[in-house]
């Protein structure tokens, strides 16, 4: 298994557009890709602009094969352009 959240400032006057994209690849994602098994984003509560997604993958094959989809081609570009910088990968691992 493969789990990670990333975290990210969106620019001013980019959130709005952030969140439309943010939403239609969730759906997407869930709809078309059983071997992931959690993908939702959140906006960061005490971080102004700041905004994470959680993202978990039955296996590191899986988390390559969701960046090579067709709508993760689509729409991934749109989310970049919003991005105030880049994102920071925290890779979380289970304790067991």
């Amino acid at each position: 298994m493969m789990t990670f959240l990333a975290r990210m400032k969106i620019k001013q006057g980019k959130e709005e557009e952030f969140v439309r994209i943010a939403k239609v690849l969730t759906e997407k994602v869930k709809a078309l890709e059983p071997e992931t098994l959690n993908y939702q984003f959140f906006k960061l509560r005490d971080e102004p602009m700041g905004y994470a997604v959680y993202e978990q993958f039955a296996s590191e094959a899986a988390e390559e094969a969701h960046q090579n989809t067709p709508h993760f081609h689509e729409l991934a570009p749109g989310l970049i352009e919003c991005i105030d910088g880049t994102y920071v990968r925290e890779f979380l691992d289970p304790l067991d």
